[in-house]
């Protein structure tokens, strides 16, 4: 394949130029030993890029920011952040680059992004670089997170370097290559904000504006009409995950996006046993950001993002606070619906009126069902698959799995008289998640240099609703002897 092929799509720098007081130009760290690891050729296709092309030596030095195509200008972005709650004025991209923007074949504009790239003058006491388990880790989860239909970045590929990289042991480095509607975070202006430029701060916001909301430019107020496009993009979203017991580990300022996708795959983890409590973040010791927190922390996130946005809502702050509180009282009530609405759903129940009996009836079981599964460690992604049976009429799979028999079977009496839609059900609950033990065995084998348990479980999280014979331990739970399940960030 000739460099003709990367001719074909162009890189453009917006955000380095539009916005240059948040972009420091750096160039990746050269890799010793470049080999590619796992390509994302659809996503390739969708962005116009060439997976042939991406294949070949040049185009794996493009997948590293080694070899930098016509039109990109590499950059660090700036952004400030809460961290576990504590503020800081200076985060940014410690060991990543935007490379720049390219317009895929549906005309979206979206960010290639790298991940383990080396140092940068953001990167404090780090060492800069990624290695092989956790970038695979962020390139499966991602997947399975766009399969299951939630707005995530993707991931067009991971590369290994050639050299190792130190943390408890000596382990294989790697850079993944990302792709984003965008990287702007709350964390970006909270940074904005927080260089006392309004200047910067509008045109952050025109920005985003732009890029991911087109119609607030549209209001009466186009900056409060910003915010409560992410107050309710941020809604949908922390309800998506909570819908399939899916838990960030890490929701800092600088790690929830303008754009409404889930970034960030570090400490994460899918839910075995339902469990309100669930951590998987081997740094979160207070539960911080547990599975029952996220909409509260959601919620902690977007006021930060409306006091570093509060000048541009009114010039006079005192008017500027009845407005921002108010969008931001939007959330509560957006979140519920969305995850009342996707719980009726996961149950097969039809949409009812407000208010009538029906939708009554429907909130009052789906109070039960959450009553039920807090009652013992029920398999979360199993559960809801086999009451599609009991839906069927085979009750003993999904009662099988409850303490409370009783409960279960009075529960399930009043869920059957509201006739749920069993193959509405299948639609919704996958029978395929990136189940932890799985996890952790792929990526212990690709570290090791086998990428065969890797790319299975890929290829059966990239189809997690349709059930196919053969694959039955990538429905089954952890094995005893797997213990309590911890993640690490990777740096």
């Amino acid at each position: 394949m000739t460099a003709a092929a990367e001719s074909t799509v162009t890189f453009d720098g917006r955000f380095a130029r539009e916005l240059s007081e948040l972009a420091v130009p750096w160039q990746a760290e050269e890799a010793p030993e470049p080999k590619l690891l796992v390509l994302n050729g659809g996503l390739a296709g969708e962005l116009g890029l060439d997976p042939e092309y991406l294949r070949s030596p040049e185009g794996v030095r493009l997948l590293l920011g080694n070899h930098v195509p016509e039109g990109s200008t590499p950059v660090a972005q700036a952004y400030a952040g809460h961290q576990f709650g504590g503020y800081s004025p200076l985060l940014g991209d410690g060991r990543a680059l935007l490379l720049g923007e390219v317009t895929g074949v549906d005309g979206r504009l979206r960010d290639i992004h790298l991940k383990g790239s080396g140092r940068t003058p953001f990167a404090r006491a780090g060492d800069g670089r990624a290695v092989v388990g956790p970038m695979l880790r962020e390139y499966l989860v991602s997947e399975a997170m766009h399969a299951l239909g939630i707005p995530s970045t993707r991931s067009l590929a991971v590369v290994a370097t050639g050299r190792p990289v130190r943390r408890d042991t000596m382990l294989p480095g790697a850079v993944l290559t990302r792709v984003a509607s965008s990287h702007l975070r709350v964390g970006s202006f909270q940074y904005a904000r927080a260089t006392e430029n309004m200047d910067l701060l509008r045109r952050l916001a025109d920005h985003a504006i732009s890029r991911h909301y087109p119609e607030a430019a549209r209001a009466g107020n186009p900056y409060l009409a910003l915010f409560e496009s992410v107050v309710a993009a941020q809604a949908n979203l922390v309800a998506d995950w909570m819908l399939v017991g899916f838990v960030h580990g890490v929701m800092n300022t600088d790690n929830m996006t303008i754009s409404g996708e889930t970034i960030d795959y570090g400490p994460c983890a899918f839910m075995d046993a339902f469990n309100p409590a669930a951590v998987y973040s081997s740094i979160d010791v207070g539960g911080r950001y547990a599975y029952a927190n996220q909409p509260v922390i959601a919620e902690w996130n977007l006021a930060r993002l409306a006091e570093a946005m509060l000048p541009l809502f009114n010039e006079d702050q005192e008017q500027a606070v009845a407005p921002a509180v108010e969008a931001l009282g939007m959330f509560r009530r957006q979140y519920s619906d969305a995850w009342f609405a996707g719980m009726k759903t996961k149950l097969g129940l039809a949409e009812a009126p407000a208010g009538s009996a029906e939708a009554e009836e429907a909130s009052e079981l789906v109070d039960g069902l959450v009553a039920l599964l807090k009652d013992g460690p029920v398999d979360y992604t199993s559960f809801f698959r086999n009451l599609s049976q009991a839906a069927r009429g085979n009750d003993r799979p999904a009662r099988g799995m409850v303490l409370d028999l009783a409960a279960f079977d009075a529960w399930a009496g009043r869920w059957r008289a509201l006739q749920p839609d069993a193959d509405l059900m299948d639609r919704v609950n996958p029978a395929y998640i990136p189940r932890n033990h799985l996890v952790e065995e792929a990526l212990a084998a690709a570290t090791d240099g086998d990428l065969k348990p890797f790319s299975r479980l890929l290829d059966v999280v990239r189809a997690p609703f349709h059930a196919r014979p053969g694959l039955e331990r990538y429905t089954e739970g952890a094995p005893e002897d797997f213990g309590s399940y911890q993640t690490f960030c990777g740096t």
